[in-house]
């Protein structure tokens, strides 16, 4: 006998509008600053752009994503498709890698073979680019943050800086003619992508492998139900996220008298709620008689 809680935390949909007016913002301008970049031979900007069309395609995958979310549980996928944003950020994280190791070539190359670069053009060009970026990330910040909208949101913020590396760069060429320096801030910007990208993927990667949610200690979960004068202990103990904001735990309780069972559901489902914000519930009791004999769980005692 298991009893289920689902008092789903159904969120307003996905910020569709304001995704969708940063995603033609920023493919438009990533446009724009390809052209400038290969027209005045800034690697820099060349660079920024690309990092941009990556922030497109997120902000596409994540708009996607959240229409995806809204379809409702069906008998093949019974969670609904609430995990397709995980799967858009995985799958962003991943493109930003590609993207890392090009700039990165590309530069080394520049640092062997030196190309003249416009200073003057890559300032202009860099200086509306940030412009851009400033509107996108503060219409994206003004949303509700899943974790497609904080990737996407991220990658915006890591595009600024970028924007604002272009622009040292155009500064220092112009005024010194140091060329350098536009491949050098270019493998800084990659370095700088790349930390948040590995961030990103290492949390899409814990949520669909199932793991326990970073801001959860299971002993202490298990401890605390363990702990209820109506149960003995606890084992199989599971918790995990299904979505960015939809949390589950199941378990097997061992109780000395299924009796006390409908009175003890109420107070485990309200400490799972009150305490670790958890209301997608699985519970499977056991009468204490019933476990003797038994072998290979480990049970969670009250502290």
């Amino acid at each position: 006998m298991a009893a289920h809680g689902h008092n789903h935390h159904h969120h307003p949909p996905a910020p569709g509008t304001a995704l969708r007016r940063a995603l033609w913002l920023t493919l438009g301008f990533s446009a724009i600053e390809a052209g400038g970049g290969l027209w005045s031979g800034s690697l820099a900007l060349i660079g920024d752009a690309g990092h941009m069309l990556s922030d497109a395609f997120a902000l596409g995958l994540a708009a996607f994503a959240a229409w995806l979310t809204l379809k409702p549980p069906s008998s093949r996928h019974t969670y609904g498709l609430v995990r397709a944003e995980i799967v858009a950020a995985f799958l962003n994280g991943l493109l930003m890698v590609a993207l890392i190791v090009a700039i990165t070539v590309e530069a080394v190359q520049r640092l062997l073979h030196p190309q003249p670069v416009a200073g003057g053009a890559v300032m202009g060009i860099a200086f509306v680019g940030l412009v851009v970026n400033v509107f996108v990330a503060y219409t994206l910040s003004r949303g509700e943050q899943s974790l497609n909208t904080r990737a996407a949101l991220l990658h915006v913020i890591g595009d600024m800086v970028g924007s604002v590396a272009a622009l040292v760069s155009g500064a220092v060429i112009y005024f010194t003619g140091w060329t350098p320096v536009d491949p050098l801030l270019s493998m800084a910007l990659a370095g700088l992508i790349l930390y948040s990208t590995v961030r990103l993927l290492r949390e899409a990667l814990h949520i669909l492998m199932e793991g326990v949610p970073p801001e959860i200690d299971l002993e202490v979960v298990g401890g605390r139900l363990a702990a209820l004068n109506c149960v003995c202990s606890v084992h199989d103990l599971h918790v995990w996220r299904v979505s960015g904001g939809t949390v589950a735990l199941s378990a097997h309780l061992v109780l000395d008298d299924l009796g006390h069972w409908p009175g003890c559901l109420h107070l485990i489902r309200k400490l799972l709620h009150d305490e670790f914000d958890i209301d997608h519930v699985t519970l499977q009791p056991e009468v204490l008689m019933e476990r003797d004999g038994l072998t290979g769980h480990i049970p969670i005692h009250p502290m």
